[in-house]
């Protein structure tokens, strides 16, 4: 028999802030904005964001994201709050996410290539791998009935490695490897959990 998985930083966090972003949902859906607005409109942000980390701007491009951060959980309260029925919403969600992984990677990709550091370059191209790995294994998961969000680098916790290196740019090195090794470590751990929730409902 396969044990439940504990819930994640992600899932604390959620709860914690359940009530407060209820509350601002509530606002805005009498204010008539819609969720979709909020996805792009969090998305315009880490794009600008990105912008300035290509540049070497990290402390600004810090501050900007951390200001955007609500954005990515006030859309889907939005919804809860509208009862939004249709699917696209998260749909839409997921997918300009991996927009903002790869704005983020790119922009670092590129910073590095202008400072002739090609194994920091390498290093964010595996991190965004992973971090695509993580999310992919849980969309395909959905598909066969496996709902999987285990792991220690859900995309709140590599939100807040980024963070910190932006924040501590002497950190950029080791929070790369941190992620480069985590992400593909957490990918493959879901992709092992998966297949032991098949394999147990096979006996069954």
């Amino acid at each position: 028999m396969t044990l439940p998985p504990p819930p994640t930083l992600t899932d604390r966090v959620r709860t914690l802030t359940g009530q407060v972003t209820h509350s601002i949902a509530l606002r805005l859906h009498r204010l008539g904005v819609h969720p979709d607005t909020l996805t792009i409109l969090g998305l315009v942000v880490v794009f600008i964001a990105s912008a300035l980390i290509a540049r070497g701007l990290f402390f600004p491009a810090a501050v900007l994201l951390i200001v955007g951060l609500p954005l990515d959980a006030l859309d889907g309260a939005l919804a809860r709050v509208m009862q939004r029925k249709g699917r696209f919403g998260a749909v839409l969600d997921s997918s300009l996410d991996r927009y903002a992984d790869g704005f983020i990677f790119a922009s670092l990709s590129y910073y590095f290539a202008v400072q002739d550091q090609f194994n920091l370059i390498l290093l964010a191209l595996a991190a965004l791998m992973g971090s695509f790995l993580v999310s992919y294994v849980r969309a395909r998961a959905e598909g066969v009935g496996v709902d999987v969000k285990i792991g220690l680098f859900s995309r709140f916790e590599r939100v807040v490695i980024i963070l910190v290196m932006l924040l501590v740019p002497g950190l950029l090195a080791p929070g790369l490897l941190i992620l480069a090794v985590g992400t593909n470590f957490t990918g493959l751990q879901r992709l092992w959990y998966v297949y032991t929730i098949l394999k147990d409902r096979e006996v069954r």
